[in-house]
Order: structure tokens, then C-alpha cells, then sequence
């Protein structure tokens, strides 16, 4: 699903114009990005957590010329699904009944 699609999606499930889903999806995409780059959180549930994660300093190699690169540390924004998420995808939809109590001994 591309964004276009995702915009199309919600201007046909809220009934309200594409222009008018545009503005949503961009203010949400827009929140979510200046909560990560001012370093917080973000958590959505059942749905799953954006955050930032810091990648140490490294030494790599240049793919054409096989030369040596000092690549610097940097953050890198990480997604961790949820739980619920994670169970839609892979079609357990219906939770587990919860185990029954043994009868007391006697």
C-alpha cells in the first residue's frame, strides 16, 4: 500500500474528500516525525511503538572500489509492532481461552 493508497482508503471509509484525508495522513505522518527527531516515544495501541535508536560508529567498505569509509554514529528510527498486530498478521484473530482452574483436591 502506498501513501496515495492509504489517502484514498481513508477518503472512502470517513466519507470525506481526498483533499480532506490528504491533510490527515500528512498531519500524522508530520506528528510522528517531529516526535522522533525531538527524541520521544511514540506509542499507538494495538497497533505497535515508533522510537529512535542509536547506531555506533563503524568502519565500512566502499562496495566499488573496496576502499575503507569511516561511517559516523546516527540515529535510525525503529518500529516495534504490538502484540495484537503482530497476532492480526499472522491471522490469530480469536485469543487463546484462558486456562481452566484444576478441581480442588479432596
Amino acid at each position: 500500500m502506498t501513501k496515495a493508497d492509504l489517502i484514498d482508503e481513508i477518503s472512502r471509509l470517513a466519507e470525506v474528500t481526498r483533499k480532506d484525508s490528504e491533510v490527515i495522513v500528512e498531519t500524522i505522518f508530520d506528528s510522528i516525525v517531529r516526535s522522533l527527531r525531538a527524541g520521544d516515544k511514540i506509542e499507538i495501541r494495538g497497533f505497535g511503538s515508533f522510537r529512535t535508536r542509536q547506531r555506533k560508529p563503524r568502519i565500512g567498505r566502499n562496495p566499488k572500489t573496496g576502499d575503507r569509509v569511516e561511517v559516523p554514529a546516527k540515529k535510525i528510527p525503529f518500529f516495534k509492532p504490538s502484540k495484537e498486530l503482530k497476532d492480526l498478521v499472522n491471522g490469530e484473530t480469536e485469543q487463546a481461552a484462558p486456562a481452566q482452574a484444576a478441581p480442588p483436591m479432596q
